[in-house]
């Protein structure tokens, strides 16, 4: 049931509290416990009467969460307009992890891509024709220009939440059921481009009078391309979600594993050049 009880300058708090999120970062959850620092005062009003709740939506907050830090005041705001209305949790971590891998890639490319390298040209040319003052306008021009996209993001967030649950709320579990979708077919993208586990094992075969070298992954790859990543990502999944293993375990025995099987030359990270 909604409670309403965020004002606009609780979600105008939270843009501001974005520039805590790179604070807490960490190999386990990486921005995770920024993340929920950035919703904590939001969540402890909504949740007044209910510490129970306030603390299960902090703990599920301080689950992995990663994107770009100035786009980051859209999720959160739409996600306390969320939690301020009633929406299910299954449902707010739907929306918040489809939002996250796109918003990473788009943040990005604005803030690393456009903003950072044009107005450094422009003001290490001032610098180079002898404008002291350069580096100085450099830090307040840029810091200005983050600021107003975070905040315009948190108001973006903000509308764009409330627009969700006064016209859709009847849709909510269908629209969260999308989100999700889009979500897994970003990772599963990511999967394929970045977990990269070959088999280097190849025989030799007779044909008539030629004798042709047979490599075992090229045979994979016509079963199933990309089969190995998918199963070492799947077997990862399941000690997280069903063993409950942390973050550094899983690492740990990625490690332990890929070095025994690269010395055995079982596996490699490099497809076989035949």
């Amino acid at each position: 049931m909604a409670s309403n009880r965020l004002t606009k300058k609780d979600y105008q708090k939270a843009t501001v509290r974005a520039y805590l999120l790179q604070s807490g970062f960490n190999y386990s959850n990486y921005q995770g416990t920024g993340y929920a620092n950035i919703l904590r005062p939001g969540l402890k009003k909504i949740y007044a009467d209910n510490p129970g709740g306030y603390k299960n939506a902090m703990l599920t907050n301080m689950e992995f969460f990663n994107t770009n830090p100035q786009l980051v005041p859209f999720v959160s705001s739409m996600q306390l307009v969320m939690e301020d209305s009633g929406v299910e949790s299954d449902q707010i971590l739907n929306m918040k992890m489809a939002l996250m891998g796109p918003l990473a890639g788009i943040g990005d490319s604005i803030s690393q891509f456009l903003i950072a390298p044009l107005l450094s040209t422009i003001f290490a040319s001032m610098a180079a024709n002898g404008q002291t003052s350069a580096p100085v306008l450099f830090l307040l021009t840029i810091n200005i220009i983050l600021f107003i996209l975070k905040y315009s993001m948190g108001m973006a967030g903000y509308k764009t939440g409330v627009s969700v649950v006064d016209e859709f709320s009847g849709a909510m579990e269908k629209i969260t059921d999308a989100a999700s979708i889009v979500g897994v077919t970003v990772i599963s993208a990511l999967v394929t481009q970045f977990v990269k586990i070959y088999i280097p094992i190849t025989y030799t075969k007779e044909i008539g009078e030629e004798t042709q070298i047979v490599a075992v992954q090229n045979m994979l790859d016509g079963i199933a391309p990309k089969l190995l990543p998918v199963l070492w990502t799947g077997f990862v999944y399941w000690l997280v979600k069903r063993k409950k293993w942390t973050t550094y375990k899983v690492i740990i025995l990625t490690v332990i594993v890929a070095i025994a099987l690269s010395t055995l030359g079982l596996i490699s990270p490099t497809a076989p050049n035949l």
